[in-house]
């Protein structure tokens, strides 16, 4: 996983509907949850405050017809989990395919722009 965010070339983003737009962030927090188990742990990863995490997965939550992120509370230490759901696998998976595509599709064009830019030291 490329974290954090991709500093060159393509931000895939996608618009889905006016005021939802999903994009390397949440692509990001998506595939930091799948592999973590835990927004708190997805949320350091990513140097997400938990305030950011959860207003970004009641967001993608409530936009899907189905809920992407199912969480669980813990017990009396706290320490819930959190992971995704067919959906929200479906949305991860269907993102990078897109966004592996998009990148593919422009590369030859990104290199011969870069080949024109000046050097660092210039």
């Amino acid at each position: 996983m490329r974290l954090p965010n991709q500093t060159e070339g393509l931000r895939f983003r996608l618009v889905l509907k006016p005021g939802f737009a999903l994009g390397p962030g949440k692509a990001d927090l998506l595939q930091a949850i799948q592999e973590s188990g835990s927004l708190a742990a997805a949320g350091a990863r990513l140097a997400m405050s938990p305030k950011r995490v959860w207003g970004l997965v009641r967001e993608m939550n409530t936009a899907f017809r189905d809920p992407l992120v199912e969480t669980e509370k813990g017990g009396s230490g706290g320490g819930g989990s959190a992971r995704l759901t067919e959906a929200g696998r479906l949305v991860l998976g269907r993102y990078r395919a897109m966004e592996a595509e998009a990148n593919a599709v422009i590369a030859a064009g990104v290199a011969e722009l870069r080949g024109l830019m000046r050097d660092d030291g210039a």
